[in-house]
């Protein structure tokens, strides 16, 4: 999935229709009000930003991406019509990844946008994740509890390995279903509770590690090393 923040009503149905037009997912915004409350739901895989925005402008919106952990990396890149070496240098420090000036063509935006997505979507080194005495290892596809292996399904990992990544975080039912499962609009659906469930009871002296949120999702209780 990829949002577009651009209050332009033109520009942002164009971009959205270029984008659904080459295979990608894509959700348009006119507020940041709007796109805020939609990462709150799901979390996309990259961000197309405006600069010049009501509400708030697009450097602060990048500014507040990059502060939080679950959007430190998030794949941004600038749409303004300030095209001045001065205003592209002043974005790019403060955290985005790529500059399109208006106006521009679609299939520059799509050829930005797919290189980005390349470049970012790369394998990265794996890393063990420790939480007390459970560790999980993605490399070696490993989960032990005080050093006895948990032997756990393809979706209870995943599951146990977003969790952890999140070092206390609270990820909503809507995150969890959509990085899982891919049914984020399926909000009551109780396959991410039972799954839970069995998680804790295969995790033993751990389980009580994963707290339950009310009204809102799961986390780890404490923070991973």
């Amino acid at each position: 999935m990829i949002y577009l923040l651009e209050d332009d009503d033109s520009i942002r149905k164009l971009v959205v229709y270029a984008l659904e037009s080459q295979g990608y997912r894509a959700a348009g915004f006119s507020l940041p009000s709007e796109f805020w409350a939609a990462m709150q739901e799901r979390l996309p895989k990259l961000v197309l930003l405006d600069i010049m925005l009501p509400q708030e402008d697009g450097l602060s919106v990048l500014q507040k991406l990059r502060e939080n952990e679950a959007t430190a990396r998030l794949p941004v890149i600038m749409l303004t019509a300030r095209n001045t070496e001065y205003d592209k240098a002043y974005g790019l420090d403060r955290g985005a990844d790529d500059y399109i000036a208006k106006p521009f063509g679609m299939m520059e935006l799509v050829a930005r946008v797919r290189a980005l997505l390349r470049r970012t979507t790369e394998p990265s080194p794996l890393r063990e994740y420790r939480v007390g005495i459970l560790s999980l290892d993605p490399g070696r596809h490993e989960v032990r509890v005080d050093g006895a292996p948990v032997q756990l399904t393809y979706k209870e990992f995943m599951l146990l390995k977003l969790l952890m990544e999140g070092k206390g975080s609270v990820l909503t039912r809507s995150v969890l279903m959509d990085k899982v499962w891919d049914l984020s609009a399926e909000r009551e659906n109780r396959t991410l509770d039972v799954h839970i469930r069995t998680l804790r009871a295969k995790l033993g002296a751990a389980g009580r590690l994963i707290e339950t949120v009310r009204g809102v999702g799961y986390r780890i209780n404490g923070e991973a090393t």
